[in-house]
């Protein structure tokens, strides 16, 4: 039994056990809220904790789902178990829509706009006479199967907690997988992610999509549970109070949901009697509590509850199942005779700046091309410029004969380009062996409805068999399964390379990869460049150590000032005045 899953079977056994014991009605009818609640903080954990997207706008989701239901069983005596699809498909075009409007944004933007989308919603239930405006809708039935009523109790009980588990079930199976993989790395900004291949947006608008989708469905099941719909459950107050729920469970952890939502409820039923006893006037002294709450959670305990309680689940790595995994199919190469790089003229210039200016080289099969020069002589601005992650103010790149100027770094990548960053980009929290993993998303084509239902296991057998032959291959393979927040700076550079090679490039570029290497393991790095370029490889390699760069590279590329001052063999570059007045030095 794994640590992940240990509170699987646990809930699991919950469940029934919770709804056979002779528990009092209100503790049921207190489950049932916290059920409801957890539901609806799932989405918030996989769309804010895991996505980094902030959102306000939850509740208007529950709203669309509760109404949904509430009038079309009302006014046209349809079954609820029809609605609850209906609901979803309300639910997916208004979080389409809307996700294709505020995703793009960043920042402080969006967390406004999803602000903006709860008042909206929220004053329009309200003001509809469809919708009863403010008394809301009433008269509703309870869910029943055939003659079976599940009313309030423990039946609902069963069914809503059922769900929240098949719920938290499909979000870990996500998480652990292709696309879960390209999720967990949008929190830390689109570039890395984009290098690998990864359409960002997309999984944005994706995240948005699943979380409103849970909470359409805890809004479905509020209706049929509260028997009536009004706005005020709908509102911006409780798109902050399930944001709050999250946080204070864990907003990164899947059960944090569930934790979140049990504390926040009940504190939130004991505070309101307990307060104004104790001040002796009635108010809503509990929002007070409860913002000074988020403070000291966010200052004490930014992780949340549930990352106290993680610590203390026994853990075991992740199993070696994947020995008899097929390999991954490989890329196309280009031949001998075929061009792998050609740079012409390219120029970026940004307002009066001119850091790129007019560069030009080119990479044939097998060639390993180093791009040095002094700090600031634009040598990353150009790995950007070739790669995609910035646009050119013009010239022309073209790889493998293909014009690739215009494409982004996504597309590029796609075509077999791979590179690693002058600062180490990597997701802190995942194992090293998922960090490499990232890296064979190109290669690759699991989808979120494959990985949610487990039927993505083969595959993903493949990706974690090339990951870790990728990492025994730069001597890193005792590192699998250590969280890769806690490599020194030398092992992460190493691992990122290693996520580079798992896209099968065929030209690879390296920004400093030497940096923060000990000797021994520079040593190391140089032995893999060569076994690199035997095997046909071609590599662009920016770094500041001279004694490696002599040692590996057939042709040098000197910048200065972000233009080109000259290009040769190593010994044609260190013969160059120019060069050893730049960069080198000058003899005395």
């Amino acid at each position: 039994m794994t640590k992940k899953n240990l509170p699987l079977w646990l809930l699991a056994a919950a469940i029934p056990l919770v709804a056979w014991l002779p528990l009092p009605d209100f503790w049921i009818v207190q489950l049932n809220y916290i059920g409801l609640y957890a539901l609806v903080c799932l989405g918030v954990v996989l769309l804010t904790g895991v996505g980094g997207l902030t959102s306000f706008g939850q509740a208007a989701f529950v709203g669309i789902g509760a109404y949904t239901t509430a009038w079309l069983t009302l006014n046209l005596g349809m079954s609820p178990w029809l609605t609850v699809w209906i609901g979803l498909a309300i639910t997916s075009v208004s979080a389409l829509v809307l996700g294709a409007i505020t995703l793009r944004m960043s920042g402080h933007y969006l967390p406004l706009a999803t602000i903006a989308w709860g008042l909206s919603l929220y004053y329009l239930m309200g003001n509809l006479q469809v919708l009863g405006k403010y008394d809301g809708l009433q008269g509703l039935k309870s869910l029943s199967i055939g003659t079976l009523s599940i009313g309030q109790g423990r039946l609902f009980f069963v069914l809503t907690w059922a769900i929240l588990l098949v719920g938290a079930i499909a979000l870990i199976n996500l998480l652990d997988s292709r696309p879960g993989r390209a999720i967990r790395s949008l929190k830390g900004g689109s570039q890395m992610a984009e290098a690998m291949g990864i359409n960002t947006f997309r999984y944005k608008v994706t995240i948005f999509l699943i979380a409103s989708l849970l909470a359409s469905i805890g809004g479905w099941l509020l209706a049929h549970f509260q028997l009536t719909v009004n706005p005020s459950a709908f509102g911006l107050k409780m798109g902050i109070e399930y944001l709050f729920m999250a946080v204070l469970g864990g907003v990164g952890h899947v059960w944090g949901a569930l934790v979140g939502a049990a504390l926040m409820k009940l504190l939130d039923d004991y505070l309101q009697v307990a307060l104004p006893a104790l001040i002796g006037t009635s108010g809503s002294y509990e929002v007070i509590v409860f913002g000074i709450a988020m403070v000291l959670v966010l200052k004490y305990m930014p992780d949340g509850i549930w990352s106290m309680v993680a610590k203390h689940l026994p853990r075991t790595d992740r199993p070696v199942d994947w020995d008899d995994a097929a390999d991954l199919p490989a890329r196309s190469k280009p031949t001998k005779a075929e061009p792998v790089l050609e740079v012409h003229l390219i120029r970026k210039q940004f307002g009066g700046l001119m850091a790129v200016n007019d560069i030009s080289f080119k990479i044939t099969v097998g060639q390993i091309v180093g791009l040095i020069g002094p700090n600031g002589a634009g040598k990353s601005t150009t790995f950007n410029l070739i790669t995609g992650l910035l646009s050119k103010t013009s010239g022309q790149v073209k790889f493998r004969g293909q014009d690739i100027s215009a494409l982004s770094s996504r597309l590029i990548a796609r075509l077999g380009m791979a590179r690693t960053f002058q600062h180490v980009k990597m997701i802190a929290e995942m194992t090293v062996l998922e960090n490499v993993a990232l890296g064979t998303y190109t290669r690759s084509s699991s989808g979120v409805l494959s990985s949610m239902l487990r039927t993505n296991r083969v595959e993903e057998q493949r990706l974690m068999k090339e990951a870790q032959r990728q990492l025994e291959r730069i001597g890193m393979g005792a590192f699998l399964h250590e969280q890769a927040g806690n490599l020194a700076m030398g092992p992460q550079r190493l691992m990122e390379i290693a996520r580079a090679l798992c896209c099968d490039p065929a030209l690879l570029l390296l920004d400093e990869p030497a940096a923060g290497l000990r000797h021994k393991e520079k040593q190391g790095l140089a032995k893999v460049l060569r076994q690199l370029q035997s095997e046909g490889m071609s590599i662009l390699l920016v770094e500041h150590d001279m004694d490696l760069v002599m040692e590996v590279c057939d042709h040098l590329v000197v910048m200065e000032f972000g233009t080109l001052l000259t290009q040769g063999t190593p010994a044609e570059i260190q013969a160059s005045p120019a060069v050893r007045a730049a960069y080198l030095g000058t003899e005395h």
